[in-house]
């Protein structure tokens, strides 16, 4: 990993763009967690995960055709793309799943430490430079965001230990998002990544199908809400492309 050089510093325009797409990222990610606490209510994780990533997979299927055609295989730095989706698929299955047992507050504290990680974890695996000022916009949003949650106690372990990896494998794929951007088209590393996810959340969906299966309404609410998804995850890499993930890490308290 090492030998992927750090992105090139981007204009301050640019960088302001990058910013504005990473917060509207951020709104398409907290419609689809609301939406996805709701839905679980009635139907099993597995199943939203699988559903959301086919979506995902069906629209990174019509980019490629848009951009004439799969080139998947040729496309440069391929471990990282593949571990880039691994995370992906780690942090839907593991934040999912977790919800079934931990309120949305207290899976909230935990699953943002991840933006902690990727100022911590940025100087070494990008080269960036990380200042106080970086330092000090993460602490006041990590502790904005305690004050406004208010975590209890007594959380279960399985629940806690599955947000504790999600909020791992998060800051890996920011910071790996970060580390492509420049060297791999946008539609590449999104379309790497969707098909990977649907590996990974498909192996355990069999086991876990809904009873009773979503009606059209629901069945529309649930498609759309993997697109919502996916268009997030296109301006995530958007927004990498333009600006240090040191700079954005403060930002995920937004959400």
């Amino acid at each position: 990993m090492s030998s992927v050089p750090a992105p090139a510093l981007s204009p301050p325009a640019s960088q302001k763009a990058g910013v504005l797409l990473f917060l509207c990222g951020l709104m398409t990610f907290a419609i689809f967690d609301a939406s996805s606490k709701h839905l679980l209510e009635t139907y099993p994780a597995p199943f939203l995960n699988i559903m959301r990533y086919a979506t995902v997979a069906l629209l990174a299927v019509a980019m490629l055709v848009r951009h004439g055609g799969p080139r998947l295989r040729d496309a440069p730095h391929k471990g990282l793309l593949i571990w880039r989706g691994v995370a992906l698929g780690t942090v839907g299955t593991c934040f999912m799943t977790a919800l079934i047992w931990m309120p949305l507050a207290e899976a909230t504290a935990i699953y943002f430490t991840s933006p902690l990680i990727v100022v911590v974890l940025s100087p070494w695996f990008l080269q960036e430079k990380v200042g106080l000022a970086k330092w000090l916009a993460v602490f006041a949003g990590f502790g904005g965001m305690l004050l406004v949650v208010r975590p209890g106690n007594d959380l279960p372990a399985l629940g806690t230990a599955l947000m504790v990896a999600s909020a791992i494998c998060f800051s890996i794929f920011q910071l790996l998002t970060r580390k492509l951007a420049g060297k791999v088209p946008g539609h590449i590393q999104y379309s790497y990544t969707a098909f990977v996810c649907v590996v990974i959340t498909g192996l355990p969906a069999p086991f876990f199908l809904p009873d009773p299966w979503p009606d059209l309404a629901d069945f529309l609410f649930i498609l759309s809400l993997g697109v919502c998804n996916g268009a997030g995850h296109l301006l995530l890499i958007a927004a990498f492309q333009r600006v240090a993930a040191s700079t954005l890490a403060p930002l995920n308290y937004c959400q």
